[in-house]
């Protein structure tokens, strides 16, 4: 049976993919061979499970508490993540010219969020183009860069993997204390911002994008449009935020030049909407930022990419619908109307991530009692969000490293739910009600 149009059995088929491929990874980075330092099947299923919903928060220190062979593994998990189990499934039945079902279709289909069967297979092939040409740029700057101070074939190794860390808006970093170190140098910041910022529009715009420059398109859709002035207008007022809260901060800018201030404040506010790197103390903070921060993770980034959140497009439907609804006219933009199943299912989405947030807010705050509420709120966001940013342990972890395993289930299914995205999880969860066919009188209510 299908609502909106979906299938909610496929949806749970997607939910348990990736209940199963977290478990597969938590298995393998509980091998010796994965790990330096003894771990827990649940902080390896932690990580695994931050890794393939390409968050980024740490129970354990990706650089020294992990092997090369375990850091390979947390690698193939974001890309895996990144791309969709399904598509990387379907590539390989690709590559060795077996037939796919319709049912297989269907899932890559959601999981890419692309808008009909027709020229699936095709869009397929050239988001896996994008993405390994993208990640393979990306690998060569920072390698070039990163051989500057190591051995090149080290510098390789960590041009890769923060190269497909950041497409893939993941935030995991082989740097012991992340991107701390590189907090004033302008390659690896604008390197690692742009490979965010890419991969966060979604895998349909980029191709879009892609033609429209090549003009083989004479117009962008609706949702391109969309997508490319929200993002413009978000990292430039999420810049201006930071810059403007933090500037006296001794803690995190205050004592940068205007330009590193600049510079670090764009750095931030890039990773607040969809990846987990830091050049600052996140934790040195001032509240009114892990606030507005929080709220910048909430939103997220594109849908159909590596970008967590209830996604751009919904905070411009909802808020279009109230621009049009106080003028009492229909809602449109760029000179289309906004059909009312969209305005429906944007605020599904939005209620249904407000309730699922402040849910998990109230437990985290009655189990960690010791922690500051907008610490939790903030950590919440992030797993919420697939972010990744944290206020940290006082050390090179995030704050979740040191909740009880309670409170890291609660995040697991906070990142695993955030995934396959809140719209998608809730019609995997809840059952649908059977078809009404009676006419109920309507009753009127004061508001």
């Amino acid at each position: 049976m299908k609502q909106f149009g979906l299938d909610r059995r496929t949806f749970k088929i997607l939910l348990s993919g990736y209940i199963m491929i977290a478990l597969i990874g938590a298995l393998l980075l509980s091998l010796n061979l994965s790990h330096t330092q003894p771990i827990s099947f649940l902080d390896a299923f932690f990580t695994s499970t931050s890794a393939v919903s390409m968050t980024g928060l740490l129970v354990k220190n990706t650089a020294n508490d992990f092997t090369i062979f375990g850091q390979i593994i947390i690698l193939a998990l974001v890309q895996i993540g990144g791309l969709g189990y399904m598509g990387a499934g379907l590539f390989i039945y690709i590559l060795i010219r077996r037939k796919v079902g319709f049912s297989s279709r269907s899932l890559l289909k959601e999981s890419l969020l692309y808008p009909s069967m027709d020229g699936l297979f095709k869009f397929l092939k050239k988001v896996l183009l994008f993405i390994f040409a993208i990640e393979l740029f990306g690998a060569i700057i920072l390698t070039l860069r990163f051989a500057l101070e190591m051995d090149l074939n080290k510098a390789l190794w960590f041009g890769i993997f923060h190269s497909v860390s950041a497409f893939n808006n993941a935030g995991f970093s082989i740097f012991e204390h992340g991107l701390t170190g590189y907090k004033y140098d302008l390659t690896v910041n604008l390197v690692i911002t742009s490979l965010i910022i890419i991969g966060g529009l979604g895998y349909f715009v980029l191709v879009e994008l892609y033609f429209f420059q090549r003009k083989r398109l004479h117009t962008l859709s609706l949702h391109t449009k969309i997508v490319i002035t929200a993002t413009i207008f978000l990292i430039l007022f999420s810049t201006l935020i930071i810059f403007t809260f933090e500037y006296p901060n001794s803690k995190t800018i205050g004592n940068f030049s205007f330009f590193d201030k600049i510079l670090a404040s764009y750095f931030l506010a890039i990773n607040y909407r969809t990846a987990g790197f830091n050049t600052i103390d996140i934790g040195g903070l001032y509240d009114a930022s892990l606030f507005f921060g929080s709220l910048f993770m909430i939103i997220g980034g594109a849908p159909g990419g590596t970008a967590g959140g209830i996604k751009i497009t919904t905070i411009m439907v909802l808020l279009l619908y109230a621009y049009w609804s106080i003028r009492n006219g229909r809602v449109r933009i760029f000179g289309y109307e906004i059909p009312q199943e969209i305005i429906n299912k944007a605020f599904i989405i939005y209620i249904g991530s407000t309730v699922y947030i402040v849910v998990a807010v109230i437990l985290l705050s009655l189990l960690e009692s010791d922690f500051k509420f907008i610490t939790l709120l903030f950590e919440t966001s992030s797993a919420f969000a697939t972010v990744g940013i944290s206020t940290g342990d006082g050390g090179s972890l995030s704050l979740c490293s040191l909740f009880s395993n309670p409170s890291k289930i609660i995040i697991i299914i906070m990142m695993l739910s955030g995934r396959i995205g809140v719209f998608a999880f809730l019609i995997s969860v809840f059952r649908q009600d059977k078809v009404v066919n009676i006419k109920f009188q309507e009753g009127k209510i004061n508001l």
